[in-house]
């Protein structure tokens, strides 16, 4: 459930900075969307992040569920690494938001929204055909 809570956060933040950075800094609707991201990050992704790196090291952690030697487990590590290095640019960019600071285009903003679908198929597949293993 956490992971699931994590993706629809780590979805919803870039569309949020599409449409932020299509107003003008020091407005009521900038304003309006600062306080949406923070709640967003906050409220809901950190949470949900820290909760599945929890369980996920718990899960890894019993033995015999993981065959460290499969390629598979190793490239879905990486998509994993992946979200948590995206989560970290999501937060620095809300932080650039938050200052009025317009360091990335509209356009910026729609192609990294589509980073979080690159990386979740990455994992999904590797979880379900495992090549290799």
């Amino acid at each position: 459930m956490s992971f699931v809570a994590w993706m629809a956060g780590i979805f919803y933040l870039p569309r949020l900075y599409v449409y932020h950075s299509q107003v003008a800094p020091g407005t009521a609707e900038s304003a309006r969307f600062q306080i949406m991201e923070r709640r967003l990050l906050r409220g809901i992704m950190n949470p949900a992040m820290i909760a599945t790196l929890l369980f996920g090291g718990l899960m890894a952690s019993v033995p015999g569920i993981i065959d460290w030697d499969a390629p598979w487990w190793w490239a879905k590590l990486l998509g994993v690494f992946g979200l948590f290095a995206f989560h970290g640019a999501c937060s620095k960019w809300r932080r650039d938001f938050e200052q009025d600071r317009r360091l990335h285009s509209e356009r910026f903003y729609r192609i990294a929204n589509e980073v979080p679908t690159l990386l979740m198929a990455l994992i999904v597949i590797m979880i379900i055909v495992r090549p290799g293993g």
